[in-house]
């Protein structure tokens, strides 16, 4: 996503997002993911293929033509094994870049020409951005594409990452390296719905988008955008298949 036209904090709130059902603690552990993504709509690759566009999202598919034009990208979305249970690595982009700036994101980034596979880029880009050696993930699944009003089409790559005692941010691009709880992410009443609107050559246009605030240690993150995207549609798979 571009550097917004707006402050996404400061977008109304159409309301909380927690109409969703609720995802049993022992789904949301190690064995369970690993299970469900391997026996989830065929395994990884068919999981990875399977339309599933956000209902908040109101654009279209992009064709078979149009996905053809976008540029090939990946994230790792880390599931960092703690004690207390699975957290989500995430990072906040230095203030200077000229897209994502400030924002929170999943490592990850475009895919190089030597990348063979959306997981290689997924892990050379964490590897790259945060340190985090590809000895240390474990690749259990992957998430339905998502295509950026930017021109990415990107494949989220899930995982499940080794603890490990500090990440190591690469200063020009990673403010900041920091872990969410699985189980808040994937809470829907910390699920949120907001909505900005605007004037396009006389044309109201409206946005809605998703957003999962979350606070820790005196610090505010807001997260939002495709990472808040990509997190519901894991939440969306995750529920679908709930016992």
């Amino acid at each position: 996503m571009a550097r917004p036209r707006f402050d996404p904090e400061h977008a109304r709130l159409v309301e909380p997002d927690a109409a969703g059902v609720l995802i049993p603690d022992a789904r949301l552990d190690a064995p369970a993911l690993r299970r469900f993504f391997t026996r989830a709509a065929g395994g990884i690759d068919s999981i990875a293929r399977a339309a599933s566009p956000d209902p908040v999202d109101s654009r279209p598919l992009p064709t078979a033509t149009e996905l053809a034009a976008l540029t090939p990208a990946a994230v790792l979305v880390g599931l960092v094994q703690r004690p207390a249970g699975l957290t989500v690595l995430l990072t906040r982009r230095t203030a200077h870049l000229n897209d994502h700036a400030g924002q929170i994101s999943f490592p990850g980034g475009r895919t190089d020409p030597d990348d063979a596979s959306p997981v290689a880029t997924a892990l050379r880009e964490a590897h790259e951005e945060v340190g985090l050696a590809p000895s240390a993930v474990e690749v259990i699944g992957r998430l339905p594409l998502h295509d950026t009003s930017t021109g990415f089409i990107v494949t989220p790559v899930v995982a499940l990452v080794e603890p490990v005692e500090a990440f190591a941010p690469e200063p020009f691009e990673v403010a900041e390296v920091f872990e969410t709880p699985l189980a808040f992410l994937m809470d829907p009443r910390n699920h949120e719905l907001r909505e900005v609107a605007w004037n396009e050559g006389g044309v109201a246009m409206t946005r809605r988008f998703r957003a999962m605030p979350w606070h820790s240690d005196g610090e505010r993150y807001f997260i939002w955008g495709a990472t808040a995207a990509m997190l519901h549609s894991l939440y969306r798979l995750l529920a679908s298949g709930a016992d």
